[in-house]
């Protein structure tokens, strides 16, 4: 079983910059912790990974392109830039 740590420095957002975690926070965290590590392995990675629909990119089973060229040409042209696969910046 994990023990919390004084020496524990886990920075948390606050309006004005970085603050330390009150003990309660730790013990709560702490509690989050060791109820995860209890499930079994299946229910920890069903838990893990998140799908996020990715448009233009999940609406076909999959695409071919011949050359690498090609395929960074169809990048570039059909898919949002926020899902980074466009030309490098």
């Amino acid at each position: 079983m994990c023990q919390p740590s004084d020496r524990l420095k886990i920075p948390a957002m606050e309006a004005g910059g970085i603050r330390e975690p009150d003990p309660e926070e730790l013990r709560e965290w702490q509690a989050e912790f060791e109820a995860a590590a209890r499930r079994p392995l299946a229910t920890r990675l069903r838990y893990a990974f998140i799908h996020t629909y990715k448009p233009v990119l999940d609406d076909a089973p999959f695409r071919a392109f011949d050359t690498m060229a090609d395929y960074r040409e169809w990048c570039a042209k059909n898919l949002p830039s926020w899902l980074g696969y466009g030309p490098a910046v």
